[in-house]
């Protein structure tokens, strides 16, 4: 390799070393802008290194047949690009370099076509771009040869407005290949199809348009609460919108009513000392990055009322019940409202006895331990402004009464058995008497009864003191008046008595019948003995 290749190889190499530095420390310390436009053009002045020998122009006697293509500082070039979003963009490339040297004119054309990549920000566009390029390459006379080739490289654009730019450096690497005649160069076979390996720089201006039109920078007031008394404070915010996001922006707060502090998107409003009536705080945003549409402001309206005069909040208060007897609870209600109407809370319950607990405007006694007596309940009632007031009332506790004595069994009534033919019939008389007796079993469905049959020592009849105990249950759960009294409720006993009776007792639940001097009756052996029995049956005659 010629020292004049490595000389080129380098001169490419910290070019492109230059971009790609600059490149990274954009993409990395400065913040990326929101700016698109759909064009951008690039005129300004070239300046190329073809990087290559070829073979000598004809006509040159003189010249060497390796010829050393000189750099060319005589150039211009443009570059027209459609963004496709805030990176991306298509370009199209045209570049001019010519240079005088003697008999030998020289001059290179590069048509290119390719991608470009961009980051924009605030303080410079930073891009890189790789482009295909068709050469023409004219040296003296060997007239204009034609070659493929690239372009790759990039640069730096400083935003002087929205449309307009300062292109400050392009730095490209340029290659491209030519192939000349096989007898340009016969001594020399590496010139005939030699490859450029160059260096191209720019610098120049860039102008921009279309793309979204740009949005008016707007902002928002507000105020909490928005009515107020004197000395009472208020809160104002501002909120924004269409500022650029990547800015810091500023606040400025300002008012015609009492003392305004802020510096943020909050302020802070003193109404001490100010007269009331109706006023307005003002914001001022502005982006200082911004040299024009960069400034909004908003105002917002508060009113300032006077104080009125503090009286205290009023409270009653009540129990109910307002007796009750020692273990059980009372419920007591306070109510509080406030003259000047502002807000008031309950609270501070207190007892001379039992436990209280509240909640809010409402409390529970118990007076679980507490003695008869006297309790007497009390609140306090707090407004919005630190006033208070105490209300009370009394609960009576009483003594519990004495227990109910214990359920007994009474006697209801009795029936008598008069008749001496059938003294275990249940006459009319008795079965009025048991229909009293089904009726308050049927009032009374948790009670029993116990009918007791009781006969005289004379009465000769073996067991009819538990026949007119048994016929009197037959007539309550069986008979005509049709009472269907359940059998399970009826128990039958004989007695002590010595009389013609039976006797009606009713149990209670929970109570207990004493049946000392009687006798259970056994009702698989004693049945009922009807009004009318059956005669006895005749004893056959002898000889029929």
């Amino acid at each position: 390799m010629s020292v004049f290749s490595q000389v080129s190889r380098g001169r490419v190499v910290v070019g492109l070393a230059a971009v790609l530095a600059i490149t990274l420390l954009s993409g990395t310390a400065l913040a990326q802008s929101d700016s698109n436009p759909k064009w951008d053009l690039f005129v300004g002045y070239q300046y190329i290194h073809p990087g290559a020998n070829v073979p000598a122009p004809f006509g040159d006697p003189n010249a060497p047949t390796a010829y050393k293509l000189p750099d060319m500082t005589r150039g211009a070039g443009a570059a027209l690009t459609y963004n496709f979003d805030p990176h991306w963009g298509l370009e199209f490339d045209y570049g001019h370099n010519w240079e005088p040297t003697g008999n030998a004119e020289i001059y290179e054309d590069t048509t290119s076509i390719g991608p470009r990549f961009m980051w924009r920000t605030d303080d410079g566009n930073y891009f890189i771009h790789s482009l295909l390029s068709l050469n023409r390459e004219k040296v003296g006379g060997l007239g204009g040869i034609n070659g493929i080739g690239a372009l790759l490289g990039g640069g730096m654009d400083l935003p002087i407005t929205k449309k307009f730019a300062w292109r400050v450096f392009q730095v490209d690497y340029a290659w491209a290949r030519h192939n000349y005649a096989d007898d340009a160069a016969p001594e020399f076979p590496d010139l005939r199809r030699p490859s450029f390996e160059g260096v191209r720089l720019r610098t120049g201006v860039v102008f921009s348009w279309g793309g979204a039109p740009e949005v008016t920078p707007a902002a928002s007031c507000s105020v909490q609460p928005s009515e107020v008394l004197v000395g009472e404070p208020i809160t104002a915010t501002v909120s924004t919108s269409n500022f650029n996001p990547k800015h810091t922006v500023t606040y400025a707060w300002s008012g015609n009513g009492g003392q305004v502090t802020g510096k943020d998107t909050t302020a802070s409003i003193d109404t001490n000392g100010v007269a009331p009536g109706n006023y307005t705080v003002t914001a001022r945003v502005t982006d200082p990055k911004e040299k024009k549409n960069g400034e909004a402001s908003c105002t917002a309206n508060y009113t300032v009322k006077p104080i009125p005069p503090k009286n205290p909040p009023t409270m009653s208060c009540s129990a109910n019940p307002s007796t009750v007897t020692a273990g059980g609870s009372a419920t007591v209600t306070c109510n509080c409202t406030s003259p000047d109407g502002v807000s008031v809370s309950v609270g501070s319950w207190t007892a001379s006895g039992g436990n209280i607990s509240g909640n809010g405007s409402s409390a529970t006694l118990s007076t679980t331990g507490a003695p008869s007596g006297s309790i007497t309940v009390g609140a306090t009632c707090t407004d919005a402004r630190g006033l208070t007031s105490q209300a009370s009332t009394q609960v009576m506790v009483e003594n519990p009464p004495p227990p109910p004595p214990p359920p007994v069994a009474s006697k209801l009534s009795q029936c008598d058995f008069p008749n001496p033919v059938k003294p275990w019939r249940v006459d009319n008389t008795c079965k009025a008497i048991l229909d009293d007796v089904a009726k308050n079993l049927q009032q009374n469905p948790d009670s029993k009864l116990v009918i007791v049959g009781n006969a005289e020592p004379r009465e000769k009849r073996k067991n009819l003191a538990a026949e007119r105990a048994v016929n009197s249950k037959y007539y309550l759960v069986e008979g005509e008046a049709q009472q269907h009294i359940d059998g399970s409720r009826i128990e039958v006993r004989t007695g002590s008595g010595g009389t013609k009776t039976a006797e009606y007792w009713t149990v209670p639940a929970g109570a207990t019948f004493d049946a000392n001097g009687t006798e259970p009756v056994n009702e698989s052996k004693v049945k009922n003995v009807p009004d009318h029995p059956k005669p006895a049956a005749k004893k056959a005659t002898k000889g029929m």
